[in-house]
């Protein structure tokens, strides 16, 4: 993946003021398909010639829009089994990120909600940095995480978590702009960093929406792992005797399959992205009872026309319009509490206002249009030019907004 000093200068395009500009793009990692590489392939399309950076890559992480792109990882790929357990090597971030050589590019941006905000760019670069979230097992979750921990690996984090910590905050003072993914994360930055940020939502890829008639079934949907919460949808939809399908994989799947015991929970694994979308689609409702700090996966769903059973918390209340606080039109309910009692509550009230034909899949679907790929690659575009105007020549020009 790495490539030549004399390759990775090759000249990038030329801005308004007549300056050669060259950019670089940084994410975390690439080991798995998410929202977070989703961001990143939206920005990288903006900028055609830029070189990517990140700090593990694994090929089915890698978003289709970068296959083919200079791509450049850090020392932390040539350790073994790095790519399954890159989570694990926390207390090497700092050294990994620095390491990066950015050397010669003019414009850097981070897609990050782990340690590459504090990557090292020549004086006078800008360093604009998306922050998806802080590294939440650093800062406000830092307890939740440990209590989940083995006992080896509580050590080792117990240990090192305090100067990485440290080191992040200070790597944050380093960047030039933040951009935060929602307003709750806006307020996470400024609490955890000190520093002010605007906000811009990430793109929902509506190429993608369809419309279907729904089944009777809920469906939860992305990775597997604790603070997702999918036990409660699992125990919540049990109690009630109501279908679940349940759409990703994770490190919790095998705990949470011997929850379901026998209720009607269908696991389907790993899907394409064209068999999630018919999910989507196809469901009653989407069931959400993660503390996210944006999430697209309910915006995903209402832009298929399906309305959404949330957690009232996070990014949530910005993703989703919540029956009895929006004025023209919901697209979903809150529930109160992350416990099975709260979920199985908003199940039940879904369900009489559905019946009462309060929710209507061409509100939802025209919400999630405002969130759609072009609205925040104009909103980035011109974001970039009000920093940066010489960048100018290195963007491509945005096509027209669908909404």
């Amino acid at each position: 993946m790495a490539h030549s000093e004399g390759e990775r200068r090759g000249e990038l395009g030329r801005g308004e003021l007549g300056r050669r500009v060259r950019v670089a793009i940084v994410h975390h990692w690439f080991v798995t398909r998410g929202g977070g590489e989703r961001v990143a392939e939206c920005i990288a399309s903006l900028f055609p010639e830029a070189e990517i950076f990140t700090l593990v890559a694994d090929a089915p992480g890698i978003p289709d829009g970068l296959r083919g792109r200079r791509l450049h990882t850090s020392f932390l790929q040539r350790i073994p089994l790095a790519k399954n357990y890159h989570r694990h090597m926390m207390p090497l971030y700092p050294m990994a990120t620095e390491g990066l050589d950015l050397r010669g590019f003019d414009l850097v941006i981070s897609s990050d909600s782990g340690p590459v905000k504090g990557v090292r760019v020549d004086a006078g670069a800008v360093h604009i940095c998306y922050c998806h979230s802080p590294m939440r097992y650093l800062h406000d979750g830092y307890e939740a995480y440990r209590a989940q921990m083995g006992a080896v690996t509580r050590m080792v984090f117990s240990a090192t978590a305090g100067w990485v910590r440290a080191w992040d905050v200070r790597a944050a003072q380093r960047v030039s702009y933040f951009i935060a993914n929602s307003k709750y994360v806006a307020d996470r930055i400024r609490r955890c960093y000190g520093r002010e940020s605007v906000v811009i939502h990430p793109p929902i890829d509506l190429d993608r929406a369809r419309m279907a008639v729904p089944g009777e079934h809920y469906l939860c949907a992305g990775r597997l792992v604790g603070y997702k919460r999918t036990e409660l949808m699992v125990e919540a939809c049990s109690r009630l005797g109501r279908r679940l399908r349940i759409a990703g994989t994770g490190p919790e799947e095998a705990r949470l399959k011997r929850l379901a015991g026998g209720a009607d929970v269908r696991f389907l694994g790993e899907m394409t992205t064209e068999a999630l979308w018919q999910e989507y689609a196809a469901c009653r409702a989407l069931l959400f009872a993660a503390d996210e700090d944006f999430g697209m996966v309910p915006l995903e769903a209402q832009a298929c026309g399906r309305p959404v059973i949330a957690y009232g918390a996070g990014g949530s209340l910005e993703t989703v319009r919540g029956l009895g606080v929006a004025a023209d039109g919901a697209t979903g309910i809150y529930f109160a509490e992350q416990t099975v009692e709260s979920v199985m509550d908003g199940i039940l009230r879904f369900e009489a206002a559905e019946a009462a034909g309060m929710f209507d899949a061409a509100v939802a679907r025209r919400w999630a249009e405002g969130f759609a790929t072009p609205v925040f690659l104009r909103k980035l575009r011109e974001f970039v030019l009000e920093k940066m105007p010489e960048a100018a020549g290195a963007m491509v020009p945005v096509a027209a907004e669908t909404t």
